[in-house]
């Protein structure tokens, strides 16, 4: 039975505070970490990964790898880190062609876009980023970890 805590929440993030955020969520993630970040459309989901990233000291960020689905990098203080943009999956058909379920085996870090849409080959222990869009414009994101 899966059990969710939630160990970081951030009622109200401006853009201009993400930097913090996301070093404090790195304090969060042993390595290697699968966090799956759940958000409606347009809230935030890239915006925020390309932030943890740039805190991973990894600045060339692609963009959202919509199309190709996975973009990796090699950060020189977190190792290897793969940004997964999952939107296009529409069905578990397609996820044993992609080749997902080897690479997530890998000894990295792993953010993904739409992982609801890879619910069956997501391992037991992860992480979930949830951010909710706020009246003011901000943000309210919550780190849970599921095991």
């Amino acid at each position: 039975m899966k059990s969710s805590k939630i160990i970081g929440y951030w009622p109200t993030v401006h853009l201009a505070q993400l930097p913090q955020i996301a070093k404090e969520i790195w304090t969060h993630l042993p390595q290697p970490s699968l966090v799956g970040l759940q958000a409606e459309m347009g809230s935030g989901k890239t915006t925020l990964v390309k932030t943890l990233l740039a805190e991973a000291q990894i600045d060339h960020f692609e963009g959202s790898p919509t199309f190709s689905i996975v973009q990796s990098y090699l950060s020189p203080n977190k190792g290897p880190i793969y940004h997964l943009d999952c939107y296009r999956i529409e069905g578990a058909e397609e996820i044993p062609n992609l080749g997902l379920e080897e690479l997530l085996d890998e000894n990295a870090y792993f953010f993904i876009e739409w992982p609801q849409n890879i619910t069956e080959i997501l391992p037991n222990q992860h992480y979930w980023l949830y951010i909710r869009s706020n009246a003011d414009q901000s943000r309210e994101i919550t780190l849970c970890h599921d095991h």
